[in-house]
C-alpha cells in the first residue's frame, strides 16, 4: 500500500467520527448551543441601560455602578478559560450541567441585591455560570462538523448569539423604564434553568470517544474530582500564529466598543436622546450587522478553504481561512467607525442620526467578517483542544478590550468624537495588516512553535 492511499485511509476514518449523529440531531445540537450561546449576550448587555437604575435604587453613582459591567467582563474572560479546561477532562455536556446552577442562583442574588458589595459578588457568580457557553460552543460544532463544514456553522452559531447582543441592550432599557430591573435577572435565572433542564434530557455528549481525560482514568468512584489548571489554555498562546490572529482580532473589535458604550454620551447626547430603551434600541443594528457578517463569513470562509485546497490539488492550509477577512478588514470596518466619528461632530438632527445608525450595521457586518474567520481558524489549527483554544481567544480578546473600554471616554473628553473613532479605525487597520503577515508567513510561524497543531488527518 502506497503511503497516499494510507493516508487516505487514516483520513477516511477520522471523518467516520463527525458521523456518529444524524443530520437531524447535529442540528439540534447547534439549537441548543445557540440557546445557551444567547445567554452571556443577555447577562451582560442587558446591565448597561439599567445602570441609571440600579444606582438610584442602590444609591451609588453610575460610575460605581458600571464597574459591575466591567466585572462581567473580566469574569467572561476567567470563566471561559476555566469552564473549557475543565470540559477537556470532563467533557462539554457535564460543563453545560455544571454552569447553569451559578446562573439561576446568581441571577436571583442580583435581583436581590441591596448593596453595591452584594451587586458585585452576585453578578461575579451569574457572569461565572455562563461564561463558558461561547467556548463550549464552538468546541462542540468542531466536534460533529468536518473541516470544510464547521465554518457555515460556527457563523450561524456566532451569528445567533450576536442577536442577544442586539436585542440585550433594547430589553434591559425597557425592564428598566417600563417594568423592572430586578424582575429581569429573576427571568434571567429561569432562561438558565430551562437551559439546564433541556441540556440534561437531550443533549448528548459529543466529545471524541477516547480523548476526554477522565476516559484515561483508570480507578475512580461515582464522583471524581480532579484540579485542572484553568490557565493552561493561554500557554497556547505561546504560537505566534494563534497570539497575532487574537491580538488582530482585539484590535478590530475595539472599533464595536467604541462604538457602542459611550453610545449614551455620543449619539444620546448629540441628538438629544435621553428615553433609555431607545438608547438600547440604538444598539440593535450592530447586532443585527454582527448576523448578517457571521452569516456570510462562515460561508465564505468555508468556500475559500474548499478552493484553496482544490488549487493546491488537496494540500491544506489552514491560513487560507484568513482570507476571508480582508473585506471586512481592510474597507468595512475602518471606514464606518471613521465615518460615524465625522458624522456624529458634523451633522446634527435625524440625517445625522439615521448615517450613524447605517455605521452602526456597516460596522457590526464588517467586525464579523473579521471574527468569524479567525474563530473558525481557531478550532481548525488545535482542533483536538478547540474549546481551550476559543476560550484562550476570548479571555486574551476580553482583557485587552476590559482595558480600551476604560479609556474611550476620557479620549472623547480629551480629543473628540471623531479623532477618537479615527484611531479606532486606525487600530484596526493595524489588525487587518497583523492577518495579512498571518497569511503569508504563518506556515513557518507554526514551525517555529508546535503546540499540538492539526494536520489533515486528524482534522
Amino acid at each position: 500500500m502506497t503511503s497516499e492511499e494510507s493516508s487516505l485511509l487514516v483520513a477516511t476514518a477520522h471523518e467516520a467520527i463527525y458521523d456518529r449523529f444524524a443530520p437531524h440531531k447535529k442540528r439540534w445540537i447547534v439549537c441548543l448551543v445557540c440557546f445557551v450561546g444567547l445567554l452571556p449576550m443577555f447577562v451582560q448587555d442587558t446591565l448597561l441601560p439599567s445602570i441609571p437604575q440600579i444606582a438610584k435604587d442602590l444609591g451609588l453613582t453610575h460610575a460605581i455602578v458600571s464597574l459591575t459591567f466591567s466585572l462581567s467582563i473580566l469574569t467572561n474572560a476567567v470563566g471561559a478559560l476555566v469552564w473549557a479546561a475543565y470540559s477537556s477532562f470532563y467533557g462539554r455536556r457535564s460543563m453545560y450541567l455544571w454552569g447553569m446552577p451559578f446562573v439561576c442562583i446568581g441571577s436571583c442574588g442580583v435581583a436581590l441585591s441591596t448593596s453595591f458589595q452584594g451587586l458585585m459578588f452576585w453578578r461575579f457568580v451569574q457572569t461565572f455560570g455562563c461564561a463558558g457557553a461561547l467556548s463550549l460552543g464552538a468546541g462542540v460544532i468542531g466536534d460533529i462538523y468536518k473541516l470544510g463544514e464547521r465554518g457555515t456553522v460556527i457563523g450561524v452559531f456566532s451569528g445567533v448569539t450576536f442577536l442577544g447582543y442586539a436585542v440585550s441592550p433594547f430589553l434591559g432599557g425597557a425592564a428598566t423604564e417600563y417594568w423592572s430591573w430586578r424582575n429581569l435577572h429573576y427571568c434571567l435565572g429561569a432562561c438558565g434553568l430551562l437551559e439546564m433542564i433541556l441540556i440534561y434530557l437531550s443533549f448528548p455528549e459529543t466529545s471524541h470517544p477516547g480523548t476526554l481525560g477522565i476516559d484515561k482514568v483508570t480507578r475512580r468512584g461515582w464522583i471524581h474530582i480532579t484540579w485542572v489548571n484553568p490557565l493552561s489554555s493561554l500557554w497556547l498562546l505561546r504560537s505566534p500564529n494563534l497570539l497575532a490572529v487574537i491580538f488582530a482580532s482585539a484590535l478590530v473589535l475595539i472599533s464595536d466598543y467604541v462604538l457602542l458604550v459611550p453610545m449614551a454620551y455620543t449619539i444620546g447626547v448629540r441628538y438629544g436622546i435621553t428615553n433609555e430603551a431607545i438608547i438600547g434600541a440604538c444598539f440593535f443594528p450592530n447586532g443585527l450587522g454582527n448576523f448578517t457578517g457571521a452569516l456570510v463569513s462562515g460561508l465564505l470562509s468555508d468556500i475559500i478553504v474548499r478552493r484553496w485546497r482544490e488549487k493546491r490539488r488537496g494540500v491544506w492550509c489552514p491560513e487560507d481561512r484568513l482570507r476571508a477577512t480582508w473585506i471586512g478588514g481592510l474597507f468595512i470596518v475602518p471606514l464606518s467607525i471613521g465615518a460615524s466619528g465625522l458624522i456624529t461632530t458634523f451633522i446634527g438632527g435625524p440625517i445625522g442620526l439615521a448615517l450613524n445608525i447605517l455605521c452602526i450595521y456597516t460596522n457590526g457586518v464588517g467586525v464579523d467578517l473579521v471574527m468569524i474567520p479567525i474563530s473558525s481558524y481557531n478550532v481548525d489549527v488545535v482542533h483536538s483542544r478547540s474549546a481551550e483554544t476559543t476560550a484562550a481567544y476570548m479571555a486574551s480578546r476580553l482583557l485587552v478590550i476590559s482595558a480600551v473600554t476604560a479609556l474611550v471616554i476620557p479620549s472623547i473628553e480629551l480629543i473628540g468624537v471623531a479623532w477618537t473613532f479615527i484611531i479606532a479605525a486606525i487600530l484596526a487597520l493595524i489588525g487587518q495588516g497583523i492577518i495579512f503577515l498571518t497569511i503569508h508567513y504563518g506556515d513557518r510561524m507554526r514551525a517555529s512553535v508546535d503546540v499540538g497543531f492539526s494536520t489533515m488527518e486528524n482534522n
